[in-house]
């Protein structure tokens, strides 16, 4: 895992392709030599290759240079590797209509140095020409637009869940705020028909208590619509909370739970949310790293609660940690006003810590 990493990122990928630039270009000279014009050419574009990503119009333009020097006699020698990794890296890092110059000029440069005539030249040398430099730079361009195409399909797969735990945020916080809007609604109606003083003024005061209700219930399920896809039931959410970690937990079959600190009646939403991240970080372990071991700690502090789990797995390659799951608890930590942090841990497993204040009176 820290191997894969290690090769993917892009400067180690960058000295690794400057040193083979570099071979190439010194152990292809077996007969001519190594003299100082061809040290000097390899090492100028060996070193070229460092900045190819963050410049490369100058690089390519640089590496031309170097090519139409080399092909220079004595002896006749020109970086080729280094510059079909030069062009190749315009398509991939530059602009189209910067490639497509790019690319013109290329081809008037290996004219240039194979020195031929405008009109009498064979087809087939005029075909090899034009898409010695036109070939990399395609193909450093469709990569560019694979890639860009792969980054909008990632980006929409996490909006949409987002969205999605939006949908399910909604839907518990009808049942939650729906019931005590309803029960503060109910008990001012009693308290108006049961206040003995003054009962005018009484009535008059709890008629706009629940006025005040139902206009909050009212306006609340405007908003939940909004959130809500069309036709959408209401989920129950019995099944959801603090109180049923030991059953999630024993359902994984590869966790344990630790708690610590006084236990103490969380809000609804806190409950939920908790209960939501070990869920989510118990689904990613099995998914992505099969057959590890978690532990999830669970802590109450005095004015915030906290949940941990680790996993000592290791992430298969190519797999995505910590899944997308976690874009939609980072939006319900957020509403919650806490803080979600996701990663690979020291020990080489993974890591989901959050921590979600409390509010003063519970």
């Amino acid at each position: 895992m820290i191997s894969v990493i290690w090769w993917n990122h892009p400067r180690v990928r960058d000295a690794a392709t400057a040193a083979l630039v570099l071979a190439a270009e010194l152990l292809g000279h077996p007969y001519t030599g190594l003299g100082v014009k061809v040290v000097s050419i390899a090492v100028g574009a060996a070193g070229l290759m460092l900045v190819r990503r963050r410049h490369p119009i100058v690089v390519a333009g640089l590496v031309g240079v170097l090519y139409l020097i080399g092909a220079q006699p004595p002896p006749y020698d020109t970086p080729v590797s280094a510059m079909l990794i030069a062009l190749y890296s315009v398509g991939r890092h530059a602009p189209a209509p910067a490639s497509i110059v790019t690319a013109a000029l290329a081809v008037l440069g290996g004219w240039v140095v194979q020195d031929l005539p405008w009109a009498a030249v064979p087809p087939v040398m005029a075909a090899a020409l034009v898409l010695t430099p036109v070939l990399p730079m395609a193909a450093g361009r469709i990569v560019r637009l694979q890639a860009e195409l792969s980054h909008r399909h990632e980006q929409q797969i996490v909006e949409d869940a987002v969205r999605a735990e939006r949908r399910r945020i909604a839907r518990e916080l009808h049942d939650v705020i729906a019931h005590h809007v309803s029960v503060v609604g109910l008990y001012m109606g009693v308290a108006r028909r049961m206040i003995p003083a003054d009962p005018e003024r009484a009535r008059l005061a709890l008629l706009t208590g629940e006025d005040t209700a139902r206009q909050a219930m009212t306006e609340m399920r405007h908003l939940l619509d909004v959130l809500r896809t069309d036709g959408e039931p209401i989920e129950n959410q019995a099944g959801v909370g603090i109180a049923r970690l030991p059953v999630l937990i024993e359902g994984s079959g590869s966790a344990t739970l630790e708690v610590s600190g006084e236990a103490v009646e969380l809000p609804t939403s806190v409950d939920h949310a908790v209960y939501r991240i070990v869920q989510e970080a118990l689904t990613n372990t099995r998914k992505h790293a099969n057959g590890a071991r978690a532990q999830v700690r669970l802590a109450y502090l005095p004015d915030l609660v906290e949940v941990e789990i680790n996993d000592d797995g290791r992430s298969r390659p190519g797999a995505v940690r910590p899944g997308l799951g976690l874009a939609g608890m980072s939006e319900r930590v957020s509403l919650c006003g806490g803080e979600i942090h996701a990663g690979p841990s020291s020990e080489g497993g993974f890591t989901v810590h959050a921590r979600i204040p409390l509010p003063e009176k519970m």
